[in-house]
């Protein structure tokens, strides 16, 4: 009984790193969005002789929002490695405890 409780925790870190991985995925498309953004902001105001980019709004927001994203991802990073060391772990517990409870008994009685 208890390897069906440690193989369901185990499962529900597994789906927990597979949501990790999936917001993983989003962050990073956001985050090459918002620097396509800074790319293209820049570009499109490079020629002008009084553009600072420290001191545009909108620049600044995107500025934000991708120092966000890479903390988060980072954040996103270190919940995947415990997950997987979690899984790891309840993996070797489920194998040693099943090769040491379930033994042949050849002694006849």
């Amino acid at each position: 009984m208890t390897f069906l409780a440690i193989d369901s925790q185990k499962q529900l870190f597994t789906l927990q790193k597979s949501q990790a991985q999936f917001e993983q995925t989003l962050i990073m498309y956001d985050l090459n969005a918002t620097q396509k953004n800074m790319a293209l902001l820049t570009e499109a105001n490079s020629e002008k002789e009084n553009w600072d980019a420290d001191s545009d709004p909108e620049y600044k927001e995107l500025q934000r929002l991708e120092s966000y994203y890479e903390t988060r991802q980072d954040a996103l990073d270190s919940q995947i490695t415990l997950l997987e060391n979690e899984i790891s772990s309840l993996k070797n517990l489920v194998n040693n405890n099943i090769k040491s409870s379930c033994t042949l008994n050849l002694v006849g009685q």
